[in-house]
């Protein structure tokens, strides 16, 4: 079965709501206006059942079908980005300084055309929990949401997402068993010594040394710790100290992210980190404060649940246009909170060429939402048929 007709038919609607949404992005939990426009269409759809406020501005709503069965919980993130847009679209954000430059008013788009067509037809039976969340990017909003005890409440067996993917031709549906995301940690150091001129660093504690010899020593972590059968990426993305030529600064700060699938690998990476930071302050004779934020976990898909959405995958796009066994990403994703607490899948969706996600050129292909919005419904026919 390709594409849905009826959800082909509500392709320029879907392209109507995704452009409202690009015209009128929101950052983190604040997604006020977007939750409000979210929770107006579903209520003209005719869906009833509607919890608003959740994890802030989430919404979770019900569309019962015929007849007892399970509930199939489908996600779509609602939040952007701190980006400044230059896709020179007519309906580009009119918020300066913030744009949707990851595709989550496509997600948004998608499944609310899903629950159109899920709310018109009902041909499944148990019930579908439409989760729209906040605060993907930045804030864990699916770890609140699940904190919040959305899954209990809802009784919600097993949960599906999916995201777009530029690059990968249109309509192609990639996934895999197991992991599939990586974790992400990172890491804040702050090293003080004690200031001065720079014509007599003997009468210092130069904190720069130590920066830089921290920044060199934590990239033998993954090169001498972790077994080269293990993916695990440790990457120093901010150094920042000093204000003068002539100045020894007093304090010297590092960033760093750092990327795991295993566990074991994870707490390995943590215990490392602050054995070298310990270290080097002790070397460079300069006090250390040490900040670990312990982020979104490892986004790990259930095999049994990838196995059937690769089958509603092909189902839509054919046997070609499913690749089941993607390589992993070391990308994060806090649909991994969901994924921790009940089976499902996590599936990314080609969107064609374009520019890449977080690039203040990318723009969703509106093209891609009938594929996505199709799998969606299907997921809650096919596994819940009448």
């Amino acid at each position: 079965m390709p594409v849905l007709n009826r959800i082909a038919d509500l392709a320029p609607e879907m392209a109507s709501w995704r452009r409202h949404l690009h015209e009128h992005p929101e950052l983190g939990f604040d997604c006020h206006e977007t939750a409000a426009f979210v929770a107006a269409r579903l209520r003209e759809f005719g869906i009833t059942e509607i919890h608003e406020g959740i994890a802030k501005t989430g919404i979770v709503a019900i569309i019962e079908g015929q007849g007892a069965g399970p509930t199939i919980g489908l996600r779509a993130d609602m939040d952007a980005l701190p980006i400044t847009e230059a896709t020179g679209l007519d309906y580009a954000s009119k918020r300066p300084g913030v744009m949707h430059a990851c595709g989550h008013d496509g997600h948004t788009a998608m499944l609310l055309g899903a629950a159109k067509y899920l709310a018109e037809t009902r041909r499944f039976r148990g019930r579908v929990a439409l989760i729209f969340q906040p605060a993907e990017e930045d804030g864990g909003g699916g770890n609140v949401m699940v904190e919040e005890g959305i899954l209990d409440r809802f009784d919600i067996a097993e949960v599906y997402a999916l995201h777009n993917t530029p690059g990968v031709p249109l309509g192609r549906f990639v996934t895999r068993p197991g992991p599939i995301m990586a974790a992400v940690d990172t890491l804040f150091v702050t090293l003080s010594g004690r200031g001065g001129h720079g014509a007599y660093p003997h009468d210092c504690i130069d904190p720069v040394p130590a920066v830089v010899a921290l920044a060199t020593s934590l990239q033998t972590i993954v090169s001498r710790n972790i077994s080269p059968l293990k993916e695990a990426v440790v990457s120093v993305t901010e150094i920042h100290s000093g204000t003068a030529s002539n100045i020894i600064p007093e304090t010297a700060r590092l960033t760093a992210t750092i990327r795991s699938f295993d566990p074991e690998v994870r707490a390995l990476i943590k215990t490392r980190v602050h054995e070298i930071v310990a270290g080097i302050a002790a070397a460079h004779q300069v006090s250390a404060e040490t900040h670990y934020d312990w982020g979104y976990p490892a986004t790990v898909n259930d095999a049994d649940k990838t196995a059937f959405a690769v089958d509603v995958a092909a189902d839509i796009a054919g046997a070609a246009g499913v690749e089941a066994g993607a390589g992993r990403e070391m990308g994060a994703e806090d649909f991994s909170y969901l994924l921790e607490k009940r089976p499902g899948c996590y599936l990314f969706l080609g969107q064609g060429a374009g520019a890449g996600l977080h690039h203040a050129a990318y723009n969703f292909n509106d093209e891609a939402a009938p594929y996505g919005a199709s799998f969606l419904a299907r997921v809650a026919e096919t596994a819940q048929p009448l």
